[in-house]
């Protein structure tokens, strides 16, 4: 099947997602489905056009695949009809990222996100086929080039033939490599949205249409509003927001980007918690720098009132 055209600008968050101790649940983490439902409307309600339940702030590879599904269809229901539910399908191998989008699709999900295959260094070939196999199910499809965890680079001409599957719309582009940008366009007509954090200025200043963000976890209005700026070509505007929340920003670029986003969720009175193995507690040296880097975004953030509102 095939959907109807959509696009997947705007600010989509990728969604931390919260637990709550349960000794008999896996690391005695049970999801918190009340909390997460919660934090969804809360985004979407700070200006948000999506979530994105799933992805790697989400922790899916630490799930069951029960937690999995429910997580996709308590967005769907938290979100309403507000704004787009991307889900990730992300899988070490075709069969199992099909499968995942064909549940999303099951389950009401606008689009998805997908990584090439995980935990393997795939070919070419193998890379366009698993993304062939995705687009067989007919939802929206925003690729990733996370090439630091997958090991796999979606370089601009694997794009460019990528891009040829009918349901492929956009990519999240990842890599850090702002120069890309502009060699995606030269070859083929996707959108390319902004992957890290710390380089949304730069990759917007040159064209990128959307963010698929984490910091908007913790500060999704003024998120929000740096990429309305951005969008509008008001760039010094822009750069007066950034500006403040640069430095934590960089956190999304790290390996402890999930403890990092949940410890500022924390500092702006919303819920963050722990996480499930592989992630463990943030070292006293990281949580400080955390803090003093969410504590400046913060202090910066001065004029803008109602931060956590």
């Amino acid at each position: 099947m095939s959907t109807e055209p959509i696009n997947l600008r705007g600010v989509i968050v990728a969604t931390a997602l919260p637990y709550k101790e349960n000794p008999s649940a896996p690391a005695g983490l049970e999801v918190d489905y009340d909390r997460y439902a919660a934090h969804c409307d809360w985004l979407i309600s700070k200006g948000c056009r999506g979530v994105g339940p799933n992805g790697s702030l989400g922790e899916y590879s630490s799930l069951t695949d029960q937690e999995r599904r429910k997580v996709v269809q308590v967005a769907v229901e938290a979100v309403a009809g507000r704004g787009l539910v991307v889900a990730g399908v992300h899988g070490t191998g075709w069969h199992q990222a099909k499968h995942w989008a064909e549940l999303a699709a099951d389950d009401g999900a606008d689009a998805v996100l997908a990584l090439p295959p995980t935990t393997y260094r795939a070919s070419r070939a193998q890379v366009v086929e698993h993304y062939a196999r995705i687009d067989e199910v007919g939802l929206p499809i925003m690729i990733y080039n996370n090439p630091i965890d997958t090991k796999v680079d979606l370089v601009p001409d694997l794009v460019a033939e990528i891009a040829k599957l009918p349901n492929v719309s956009a990519i999240k582009e990842f890599s850090g490599d702002v120069r890309r940008l502009f060699e995606i366009a030269e070859r083929c007509d996707i959108d390319v949205v902004a992957g890290a954090d710390d380089v949304l200025f730069e990759l917007m200043a040159d064209g990128a249409v959307g963010w698929f963000a984490g910091f908007p976890n913790v500060f999704p209005r003024e998120s929000v509003e740096i990429y309305e700026h951005m969008l509008a070509g008001r760039f010094i505007e822009a750069r007066e927001l950034y500006k403040h929340l640069v430095a934590v920003f960089r956190w999304d670029s790290r390996t402890e980007f999930v403890q990092a986003i949940k410890l500022s969720m924390e500092m702006v009175g919303r819920y963050g918690g722990p996480c499930r193995p592989p992630r463990g507690p943030l070292t006293a040296e990281h949580a400080a720098q955390v803090r003093a880097d969410t504590e400046r975004a913060i202090a910066g953030l001065g004029a803008y009132p109602a931060v956590v509102a």
